[in-house]
């Protein structure tokens, strides 16, 4: 007896062919993070040796006077010696800042006040 030419591919074939490539990726896949885990702890000894390096590197650079703090220094702090030290100065740099305040508080009370008049926002 004659056969009849088989049909194109079934639903089944295509489900066996797409399972099939799938788990061909996840076998790659599977193989890839298990090298991955393998090399996992040279990778870190290899960082922790650079990072060792870096550090003695840094350690025994030369330093310049570049290297100091830019932060200006407070004249509250000084290291004054028993009576030498300028009680009025401070008071006087209190005082004027008390009255900068004072200027800059003002100022903004008038510039409020003129906004308010002239743009009508209320």
């Amino acid at each position: 007896m004659l056969r009849r030419p088989s049909k194109s591919a079934t639903a089944l074939d295509l489900t066996k062919q797409q399972l099939a490539q799938t788990e061909a990726e996840l076998r790659a896949q599977k193989e890839k993070l298990e090298q991955l885990i393998a090399d996992a702890p040279r990778v870190a000894e290899e960082e922790a040796r650079r990072n060792r390096e870096d550090l003695r590197r840094l350690a025994g650079a030369e330093r310049t006077r570049l290297d100091v703090s830019l932060a200006v220094e407070d004249k509250r702090y000084h290291d004054y010696r028993g009576s030498d030290r300028p009680v009025g100065a401070l008071r006087k740099q209190r005082r004027e800042g008390q009255i900068i305040f004072l200027v800059l508080v003002i100022a903004l009370a008038i510039a409020m006040t003129w906004l308010l008049t002239h743009l009508q926002i209320f």
